[in-house]
């Protein structure tokens, strides 16, 4: 489990975005909480303090605890990296 780079800890109750750990709460109810507030705030991340930033945040914290929106993370995360090895692979010759 070392190797994940954006992962819940949930021994020590945290969030882990590569080198950075955020605490999270220990409670579903609290995830879920926590999680949904960061995609509201995020939503107005046109007022200052509050920011875009917060919508992926909230939908990691989400994802550990809800299935439907675990699912539509994970097949961004394929999306994004298959176009990211598409748009990294060398032209082909002929």
């Amino acid at each position: 489990m070392a190797d994940q780079r954006y992962r819940i800890d949930t021994a020590r109750g945290r969030l882990v975005l590569g080198r950075f750990e955020i605490p999270v709460p220990r409670s579903r109810a609290g995830r879920i909480v926590t999680g949904t507030a960061l995609v509201g705030g995020g939503l107005l991340g046109f007022l200052p303090v509050l920011g875009f930033w917060m919508v992926p945040l909230g939908l990691v914290v989400l994802s550990h605890d809800l299935a439907f929106v675990r699912r539509r993370r994970r097949r961004a995360a394929v999306w994004w990296s298959r176009r990211r090895a598409a748009r990294n692979k060398p032209p082909a010759t002929d």
